[in-house]
Formats: C-alpha cells, structure tokens, sequence
C-alpha cells in the first residue's frame, strides 16, 4: 500500500470517525473556512469595506441636528440713585433643529464615487482570501501527505538497509566478503536513522501547521490514489489563459479600483479651492422665566430657511498641499498596477508551465522509477551471483527510494500547479477543488 494511514486524534472540526473513515481534501478545507482566522479576518474586512457606499452616499443626503439646553439664571441689577438692588431668579430653556442639504460639494461627490470603487476592492479581497484559503488547504494537505510519504519511505529503506547490513555481516563470517560491506552498509544504516527521525519531525510540523489551519488535531488523511489523471490545461494556449488572468485575476482587479481611487482623491483634493452651496434650515424655540421688558416669563419661536455659500480662500497651504499629495500618490498607483500586471502575467505563465511541465516530469519519473527498480532487482541478483557488489546494491536502493519519493512531490505539484492556474485567472473556487479531490482515495 503506498500510503500508511497514521491514526490520530479525531478530528472534531470534521466529525470524522477516525478508524471507519479519513479526511480528504474537502473535508479540510470545508473545516479551514470556518475556523481559518486570517479567513475569518478577510471575512470581517468585507463587511467593513460594505458599509464604505452607505458613508459615501450620506455626504449627499441631508444631515438633521437637534440642540436643546436649560439654564438657572440668577440675576442683580444695579440701578437709581441712590442705587438700589433688584434680584431676578428663574430658569430659561429651549431647543433647535437644523437641517442642512448640500447642493453643491465637490469634495463629497468625489468622496461618493471613491465609495463605490472601496466596496469593489472590498469584495475584489474577499475572493482573493477565498482562493487563497484553497490554496492554503491544498498546500497543507499535501505537505502532510509528502512528509508522511518520506517517513514511510525512510523506514521501508531502513528495513532494507538492516536486511543488507545483517547479510553483509553474515557474508563476513563466513569469508565471502570483506569488512568493506559491513562498514558500506553500516554507515548507509546510520545515516537512514538520522534521515527518518529528520523526517518524522518534519511530519510533525506539517501536522501542525494544518491543525493551526482548521483549528483542530488532523487525523486521518486520504492518500493520492493511484491513478493520476494527468489533464492538460484547456485552452492549450499559454496567451489565452495570460490574456484570461489580464480580465479576471483578483489582485489585479484591487490594483485596478487602487489607481481608480488615487484619480478621484486628485479630483477631490483639487474640489477643497471650489466653493460649497448648502440649503440651510433652521427651526428654534426658547422660553426664559423673566423678561426685562414685561417683568414676566416669555416665550421666543424662530424660523429661517436659506442658502449659505462657503468659499474657503486660505487654509495655509493645506489645500495645495493635499493636492499635491494626491497627484504623487496617482503616479504611486499607476506603477503599482503596471508591476502587479507584470506579476500576474509572470504568475499564470509559471502556473500554465507547472501543469505542463509537470505532465512530463510525473511521465518520466514514473519511468523512472520502472527503470530503478529493475535496475534494484538486478543488482541484488548479480550481488548474490557475485557480479555486484555491496555497494551497489545500497546504491540502487537509494536511486530507488529517492525516484519514489521524487514522483509523489512531482504528482503533488502538478495537482498544486492546476488549483494556481485558475486562480491566476480568478476563477479557482470549490468546483476545482473538488476534481483534485477526486484524485484521493
């Protein structure tokens, strides 16, 4: 069997039984969703960049205040001749509401426009979190499964190693081969120790790192089978796929509504030199208990409806400032763009090349590792025939262990290089996912 099914802890982010049945693919991934937390932060950043349209489209609608306030006045009035004292105690109050529409502000419309384009990059960063979260759950996935391949592969080599070492001792007991073997097959022994505890440590730490992804000890994982559909990419155009991502990519789309943004935060600096005409309103009323005129308590009603225009004049430097500010920072925006299409470009060529390099290198190695095995077969054969010796046995091992090993990272890559590939053009979700999860057992 290729793989050995490492029991475990269960895995209760799952509600997977451990000895009945393994976790796959999409069992991990399902689990990282709800329990990633740099997901569930990209998760929260999407509902806060949401609310960015609702904050930009109040600038154009009216804003209402209501005041109120009361008072204790205690009042001496000094007057006459000879002067006498009069004393007033009473209390005053009243309150106002006050309406204000803007009908012209530059500023607050560039401010709108900006808002639509922040809940677009919102939502342009929340894909990107999703497909980067499935990326991160594949790659996981299959670190742990590559380490624990090389923990089974190092101790089958061990096994082996041990059987020539015991053999080699026994052929030096009885005179048919020098102690060269023994030293040859001993030294291969020690160091296959040190390289399966290095490799049972590494298995740990990726066990690790994909409990810190779902938030849960990892059991059981389902192995690669072994059937590798071995699928080029459709189109079968590297350009095609790089015209593809220039559409649809993620990252690009954010640099894209980021150098949208730096335009109107230049329209919206250059909007602090205009004026603002605003509709005011206002509605107060007050009541005092003592008035000069009367002696007695009054009562005042104020009403007023206008147009208030403001045109600011100098600020101190600010404005040109800002401005000039702004226009740097649009210039910022433009390379970053021009260098994250670059990127992308570069990303989904080098992805369109893991899918089909990788074709040919799981081909070959597969090869490979036919010919490494016959070639193992041969040497234990002309060793016993006395044709080969120790050594060259201990050495086809290596060639055949390390072949093996070659093959499931290459087949892991190639699988890797697909889920890239449509992210690079912004279309990696679930459904992808779950055609790599096929190739499970």
């Amino acid at each position: 069997m290729r793989h050995t099914k490492i029991a475990m802890s269960v895995l209760l982010a799952l509600g997977l039984n451990p000895v009945a049945q393994a976790a796959d693919l999409l069992d991990i991934y399902h689990a990282a969703q709800s329990q990633d937390a740099v997901f569930a932060s990209a998760r929260a950043a999407r509902d806060a960049g949401q609310e960015k349209l609702t904050q930009g489209r109040a600038l154009m609608l009216p804003s209402v205040n209501l005041t109120a306030n009361t008072t204790r006045n205690d009042v001496t009035t000094t007057a006459g001749s000879p002067p006498s004292d009069s004393n007033a105690k009473y209390n005053s109050h009243g309150y106002g509401v006050s309406l204000v529409q803007p009908l012209f502000r530059e500023q607050n419309w560039a401010m709108y426009v900006e808002s639509d384009l922040q809940v677009m990059q919102s939502e342009a960063q929340y894909k990107l979190a999703e497909q980067d979260l499935v990326l991160r759950s594949a790659q996981a996935y299959f670190d742990v499964l590559i380490a624990q391949d090389s923990v089974q592969l190092a101790a089958a080599q061990k096994t082996a190693i041990a059987e020539q070492l015991e053999q080699a001792k026994r052929n030096f007991e009885v005179g048919t081969a020098t102690i060269t073997d023994t030293h040859e097959a001993q030294a291969r022994y020690d160091l296959i120790v040190a390289q399966e505890i290095a490799a049972q440590s590494n298995l740990e730490v990726m066990r690790r790192s994909l409990q810190q992804l779902i938030n849960a000890a990892p059991g059981q994982l389902d192995p690669l089978g072994q059937r590798l559909a071995l699928e080029t990419p459709q189109p079968a155009s590297v350009e095609q796929w790089v015209e593809d991502a220039r559409l649809g990519n993620h990252q690009l789309t954010i640099a894209r509504a980021a150098d949208e943004l730096a335009d109107k935060e230049v329209d919206r600096n250059r909007g602090g030199h205009l004026p603002t005409v605003d509709l005011v309103a206002n509605y107060n009323k007050s009541h005092t208990g003592y008035n000069s005129t009367t002696g007695g308590p009054a009562d005042t009603r104020a009403t007023s409806v206008g147009v208030q225009l403001n045109l600011p004049l100098f600020q101190g430097g600010a404005t040109q400032s800002k401005w000039r500010e702004a226009a740097a920072n649009r210039e910022r925006a433009r390379h970053e763009l021009d260098n994250a299409t670059r990127n992308v470009e570069l990303q989904t060529r080098q992805a369109y090349l893991g899918v089909v390099n990788g074709i040919a290198q799981v081909q070959a190695l597969q090869q490979a590792l036919k010919s490494s095995e016959s070639l193992l077969e041969a040497s234990k054969l002309g060793h016993e025939v006395g044709v080969r010796t120790n050594l060259d046995v201990l050495n086809a091992q290596q060639q055949a262990y390390s072949t093996r090993r070659d093959l499931y990272l290459a087949e892991y890559n190639f699988l890797l290089s697909q889920l890239r590939l449509k992210a690079a053009v912004g279309s990696l979700g679930e459904e992808d996912l779950k055609r790599v999860n096929q190739a499970l057992k």
